[in-house]
C-alpha cells in the first residue's frame, strides 16, 4: 500500500463539472506515469474522496471507467481494493490486434512493415539466439512444409505452424517490443500469407521457402536468410496482384454492363 505522506500528494481536488472525468484522468495520470505501479493498490475510497474532494459515487464510477479500461481490478475480501492492473504481453497484443482489425490497411502497406520487421528480427535472431533456438525452428519449419505439401493439406493446421513460427522467430530477436508486435499482427492478420498457402502454384514455394530460410538461420547465414526472406515477399505480392487482378476482371464485366445501361 502507499505510504501516507505520498497518498496526500498522489491527487488534487477536482473543481465543478465532470468530476468523474477528472478523476479518471488523473488515476490515469498516475498509472501511466509510475506514481502507481503494477500490482499497487488505490487510496481507499474514503481517502480519495477527501483527496479529490467529491463523494463517493464519484468515485466509483471513475474507478468502474478505469477498470473497463483495462488499468485497474478489482479485489475483494480483507486485501480488497482497486489495483493497478498488471498487464500481459496477451492483453496488449489483443488491444493493437483489435485496433488493426478496426481500421483499413492496404495489403501494400502491411506487406511493407512485415517485410522490414522481418528482416530486423532475422538479423537480431541469428546474433542473439540460442543454438537450440534456432534448432527449434528449424524442426518447426520443417513440419509446417511437410503439412503444406501433403495430397490434401490442413490449411487451418499449416496456419497455426506458421503463426507459431513467426512468434518464434520475434522471440529469437531478444527485444520484448518485437515479440508483442508479433502476438499483435498474428491475431490481427498474417500479412495475407494465407493467399500463399491456399493456391496450388504457390504452396509448394511458401513451404519451402520458411525451411530454407530457418535453415539459413540455423546455420547462421544472414546474407542468406534475408533473401530468402526478400524471396518469400516478392511471391506473397505477385500472389496478392494476381488474386486482386482477378477480382477484378470479375467486376468489371458487372460495372461495363452498368456503364453501358
Amino acid at each position: 500500500m502507499i505510504e501516507d505522506k505520498f497518498i496526500e500528494k498522489l491527487f488534487i481536488p477536482v473543481s465543478i463539472g465532470r468530476v468523474s472525468e477528472e478523476v479518471v484522468l488523473q488515476i490515469e495520470a498516475a498509472i501511466l506515469d509510475g506514481r502507481l505501479k503494477a500490482g499497487e493498490r488505490l487510496p481507499s475510497e474514503r481517502e480519495m474522496q477527501s483527496q479529490f474532494g467529491t463523494g463517493r459515487g464519484v468515485i466509483r464510477e471513475a474507478i468502474k471507467i478505469l477498470k473497463q479500461k483495462g488499468l485497474l481490478e478489482v479485489r475483494k475480501g480483507a486485501k480488497g481494493g482497486a489495483y493497478v492492473r498488471q498487464l500481459e504481453v496477451s492483453n496488449v497484443s489483443e488491444s493493437l490486434a483489435l485496433f488493426l482489425k478496426q481500421h483499413q490497411v492496404s495489403p501494400e502497406t502491411l506487406i511493407e512493415f512485415r517485410e522490414s520487421m522481418d528482416r530486423t528480427i532475422t538479423t537480431l535472431a541469428i546474433a542473439r539466439s540460442s543454438a537450440e533456438e534456432k534448432e527449434a525452428l528449424l524442426k518447426e519449419a520443417l513440419r509446417f512444409k511437410a503439412t503444406l505439401l501433403e495430397p490434401e493439406p490442413d490449411l487451418v493446421a499449416a496456419a497455426e505452424i506458421d503463426r507459431n513460427l513467426n512468434i518464434m522467430l520475434a522471440r529469437m530477436a531478444g527485444n520484448e517490443l518485437f515479440e508483442w508486435v508479433m502476438h499483435a499482427l498474428q491475431m490481427g492478420f498474417s500479412s495475407h500469407d494465407f493467399a500463399l498457402y491456399e493456391s496450388s502454384s504457390y504452396r509448394s514455394k511458401a513451404a519451402n521457402n520458411w525451411s530454407d530460410t530457418a535453415r539459413a538461420i540455423a546455420e547462421a547465414e544472414p546474407m542468406k536468410a534475408l533473401s530468402f526472406i526478400g524471396l518469400h515477399y516478392a511471391l506473397l505480392r505477385q500472389c496478392v496482384d494476381e488474386m486482386n487482378g482477378d477480382a477484378a476482371s470479375m467486376v468489371a464485366p458487372f460495372l461495363d454492363d452498368n456503364i453501358e445501361e
